[in-house]
Order: structure tokens, then C-alpha cells, then sequence
């Protein structure tokens, strides 16, 4: 039997402009928390990792209050300059500036302190970090588009993912290496500013209807700790089922991935040079991937497609733990992020089709505590866990701690079959409308 086509909605020049810049904006600052702050301190405080583990989870816990209660805020916000242009526009500029200013908190002394002082520094990046980008742009990216397009948005915020990670890893060992650690962050954190500037002054806000200026709220914090009750869970049933596995998923990817660049750096054995240019071109391969593999997540039913990711996850954790030399370690690597690519550009565009309408923000909190709470602050933990039973022992400025080594890869694989089982839960959908 044939299907009616449907007419994919377009979106204007200027928007996909606006999308990439914000998105490789803020996708260079959380690429520069998620690997060169924990490198930063292994490298230049200790090599203990265990502060890298608290660093991550109280990153992650300010992420997901922030988003939560910004994001809600956010929902119920009509201002001249839009619902939420305010909090990207000024979320965006503090959040650069604070990046830059990460690396002087190091200088303190004794060793204690500063690493208190990295992690309080880290949370006040993840502030603006979260109310900008977590909170609002992922609201307003889910506004401003529908059924039809959503899987092309989320393979180009893919894109600039990795086009991220090729500047804040693979070009950055090479700064780091000639010029240090303060100028790279100073260079990074004005970046993210300066383009935070430009496209939260070019964005434009979805048009908000009467009925929703006019519609009768609860108050704030009742809003906010209405997310807490199991009724929300009954009502987004299948929303919830897909949290689940991106939680799952997420565990392993943060099993390893706080201490990728240690891995192969101390244990692979290659310079911060070397490791750049092996993480540069697995993640240009990765971005090239991107934009048809959403253009495939509009056309291939969404449950199918996620299957077939969370499986091919596990697979790639296990190649990249057998990977030795230069060429298998790319090919590792390109299969582990192209994995990790698909899962989230489908992921992303089933979690805006399924979220409500009328609290797209504060979705965004509840997304948070499944995509980044609670993964940021189990997996470090079994990765650590690991690194001390099964790392290599070694000692660094003077300071004890342990190189990870492949049990983190085998670990993360079985959790990535995991993955799959709440998938199974969710009802296969009848045939639906192709889209044109």
C-alpha cells in the first residue's frame, strides 16, 4: 500500500546560520569541560582520578538543577527580546569569559585548594553553560522546528559537535603544546563569547500564540517540583522509555570518555601532537557523516534506527579497546564517535517530537537528569573505579594516581547492550506518512 507524502517544513537560510554558529559555540565550550579541564588537571595539579570523577558529577548536578529551573523559568518568559533570545544572548557571553578564566584558579596553592577551586570554577562555567545552551537553545531549537525537519537540525548540532571536538582536541594538543594551557583557554573561551554575541543578536524567537500568553500557570516552583510526580512519568510513557536507554547509553560513554585523551596519550603512548591529529581526522570523518545520517533518522522510523545504534555502540567500545598503532586506532575512534553521533542525532530528534508543547524548557531539566546527571556521575565513577583496580600505577609532579588501560572499553560494552532494553519496551509503531 502506498503513503502520502508529506512536505518536509522549511526553515530560512538565516536560522540554519544562527543553529550552527550557537550550536559550534557552545559545543566548544562543553568540548573544552568535558576534555581539556580533566587533562588540565591531571597534567598540572594530580594524577589522582578522583577529582576528575567530583569535578565531572558536580558539573553534571549543576547542569541539570540549572537547566531544570532556567528552563522552566524560560517557558513562562515574555520579554521584548523574546522568550529565549535573553537567556542565550547573556548566557553565552559569561560563559566564554568564565572559560577563559578557568586556568588561573590553578595557580592556587596547596594542591587541595586549587582542586577545590577548579571544581567551584567549573560549576559556575556550567551555570551559564546550561542556562544558555542546555536550557534555552535546545528549547528554542525544538520551537522553532517540527516532525519533518528535526532530524536534519539534529545531524547539523551533530556536526558541529565534532567540528567542535576537531578544534578543542585536535587542534588544541598542538596549542597547548607550543603556547600552554592559559592561552588556549583564553583563545577558546573568547571564541565562544564573541560567536555567542553574533548569533544570539541574528536569532530569532518563535512567534508565541495569545492563547499562550494567556494561559493560567502555577506558580513557579510548583511548576518546577511538578516535575518530580509519577503522574509526569504515566502521561510520556514512551518518553520516559527513551530517557532510559540515553541514560544507559550515556553511563558507558562516561565510563571512558573523562579519560579518553589520558588513555592515549599515557597509555596508547602517543604525544599531544600525535594524539591531535588522530582525533582530528576520526572527528572530521564523524562530521562529514552527520548531515546523512539525518537525513536517514527522517526517513527510517525512529525505535529501528536507535536498535541498531545502541548495538553498533557496543561493538565500536570494543574495537577501539583492541586498537594498537595509528591506523586501528583511528579506525576505532571513527567508529566509536560516528556510533555516538547516530545515537544522538536520533535520540535528539524523538525527544522533540515527544516532548509537550507547553513545557519544552522545562523538559529540558528532566532530559538533563537522564542525558547528563546521573550519567556524568555514574560512569565517571565506575571509570574510576576501574582505573585504580585494573590502571596502571604511576606518579606524576610528584603525585600518585593510575593510567586507565582496556577494561574501561570492555565495561562500557556490555553497558551499551543495555541500552537496548528499554528500547524493546516501546510499542513498534504503525507505518506512517513518508516524508517528501
Amino acid at each position: 500500500m502506498s503513503t502520502k507524502p508529506i512536505t518536509r517544513t522549511a526553515l530560512p537560510g538565516r536560522t540554519w546560520f544562527v543553529i550552527a554558529l550557537l550550536s559550534l559555540s557552545g559545543q566548544i565550550a562543553w568540548g573544552v569541560e568535558n576534555a581539556w579541564f580533566n587533562t588540565f588537571v591531571f597534567d598540572t595539579l594530580t594524577p589522582d582520578p578522583r577529582p576528575i570523577a567530583w569535578m565531572v558529577a558536580v558539573s553534571a548536578a549543576v547542569a541539570t538543577i540549572t537547566t531544570l529551573l532556567m528552563g522552566t523559568l524560560s517557558d513562562r518568559t515574555y520579554t521584548r527580546l523574546g522568550r529565549r533570545r535573553p537567556f542565550i544572548l547573556f548566557g553565552y557571553v559569561f560563559w566564554g569569559i568564565v572559560t577563559a578564566l578557568f586556568p588561573e584558579v590553578s595557580l592556587l596553592r596547596p594542591i587541595g585548594l586549587a582542586v577545590v577551586m577548579v571544581i567551584l570554577a567549573d560549576a559556575i562555567m556550567t551555570f551559564f553553560g546550561s542556562t544558555a545552551n542546555d536550557a534555552n537553545f535546545s528549547a528554542w531549537a525544538t520551537d522553532i522546528t517540527d516532525t519533518t525537519n528535526r532530524g536534519r537540525v539534529e545531524g547539523l548540532i551533530q556536526m558541529t559537535i565534532f567540528v567542535s571536538f576537531i578544534l578543542t582536541t585536535a587542534l588544541a594538543g598542538m596549542v597547548i603544546e607550543r603556547f600552554g594551557y592559559f592561552v588556549f583557554f583564553y583563545g577558546l573561551g573568547g571564541f565562544v563569547t564573541l560567536t555567542g554575541l553574533i548569533g544570539g543578536l541574528l536569532m530569532k524567537d518563535a512567534p508565541i500564540s495569545t492563547e499562550e500568553r494567556t494561559r493560567a500557570r502555577t506558580p513557579y516552583w510548583q511548576e518546577v517540583f511538578s516535575t518530580f510526580r509519577f503522574q509526569v512519568v504515566r502521561e510520556n510513557k514512551i518518553l520516559f522509555l527513551l530517557f532510559l536507554s540515553i541514560l544507559v547509553n550515556g553511563i558507558a560513554w562516561q565510563v571512558t570518555f573523562p579519560y579518553l585523551l589520558i588513555y592515549i596519550e599515557h597509555f596508547l603512548g602517543f604525544d599531544k601532537g600525535a594524539m591531535g591529529m588522530i582525533m582530528g581526522a576520526a572527528l572530521i570523518l564523524t562530521a562529514l557523516a552527520t548531515i546523512p545520517l539525518g537525513i536517514l533518522v527522517d526517513h527510517i522510523q525512529r525505535r529501528t534506527f536507535m536498535l541498531w545504534m545502541a548495538f553498533g555502540a557496543a561493538v565500536a567500545a570494543l574495537v577501539f579497546a583492541f586498537a594498537r598503532g595509528t591506523a586501528f586506532v583511528l579506525l576505532g575512534g571513527t567508529l566509536q564517535t560516528v556510533m555516538m553521533a547516530a545515537f544522538g542525532i536520533v535520540s535528539g530528534a524523538w525527544l522533540k517530537d515527544l516532548y509537550p508543547a507547553e513545557s519544552r524548557g522545562q523538559f529540558q531539566g528532566i532530559r538533563m537528569v537522564f542525558m547528563v546527571l546521573l550519567p556524568m556521575i555514574i560512569g565517571p565513577a565506575i571509570g574510576s573505579f576501574l582505573i585504580t583496580q585494573f590502571g596502571i600505577p604511576t606518579t606524576l609532579n610528584g603525585e600518585a594516581g593510575f593510567i586507565p588501560t582496556p577494561p574501561l572499553y570492555y565495561v562500557a560494552a556490555v553497558i551499551n547492550l543495555l541500552a537496548i532494553l528499554p528500547l524493546l519496551r516501546i510499542p513498534v509503531p504503525a507505518k506512517k506518512e513518508t516524508i517528501a
